[in-house]
């Protein structure tokens, strides 16, 4: 559920999508649609009869169409993770996050509920890491539909963050990285990840 400040926000606050695509274009069931948060600048599902918000889809979501739906209309090509920037003490990174069912929150944009082993998630997120040193694809470009993580919108991009500011794993991984380069999978609560600093 979506927190109760952001519920508690006017409507004035969210806008609903321009493009207004049919149902069946976003794989959600009847009565849901996807609205943007303006204070969040990130899309999540909405219920108008019921007045119900979420970040992740409803169950009863086509994690296909809902996939490609969030692929087309809400990711960011334009932002692009780079290296240390000007905020001393901070890197800037992106990552690629995997989730299974042991995760600390099994649920994602991409699925209402996520019931895959951790060793599928493992296999998954190899066959991510081979597209990418191969070169057949970028971190960013396979983040926009492949990662579990609200992130995806932005290509992964994390924005500049300290050290404290993530899970310990994460942190040390990302730190340890030079930039431009790409990690290893990462394991922490949250699941699998990829982080490219």
């Amino acid at each position: 559920m979506v927190s109760s400040s952001i519920l508690g926000q006017q409507l004035d606050d969210y806008t609903r999508i321009k493009h207004s695509p049919s149902q069946s274009d976003t794989g959600l069931p009847a009565g849901w649609e996807v609205r943007h948060s303006n204070s969040k600048n990130l899309p999540y599902y909405f219920n108008p009869e019921t007045k119900e918000s979420r970040w992740e889809p409803p169950a009863g979501t086509d994690p296909e169409k809902i996939k490609h739906y969030m692929g087309t209309y809400h990711s960011s090509a334009n932002v692009r993770p780079d290296g240390a920037g000007q905020h001393e003490g901070k890197i800037r990174a992106a990552h690629l996050l995997v989730k299974h069912r042991d995760s600390r929150r099994p649920a994602s944009w991409r699925e209402a509920e996520i019931t895959r082993t951790k060793e599928e998630a493992m296999s998954t997120i190899l066959g991510h890491e081979a597209r990418i040193r191969s070169g057949a694809s970028s971190l960013g470009d396979l983040a926009v539909t492949e990662s579990d993580c609200s992130s995806a919108r932005k290509r992964g991009d994390l924005g500049f963050f300290g050290k404290g500011d993530m899970q310990k794993e994460f942190e040390e991984a990302s730190f340890a990285l030079k930039p431009g380069e790409v990690s290893h999978v990462v394991e922490t609560a949250s699941g699998l990840h990829l982080i490219e600093r």
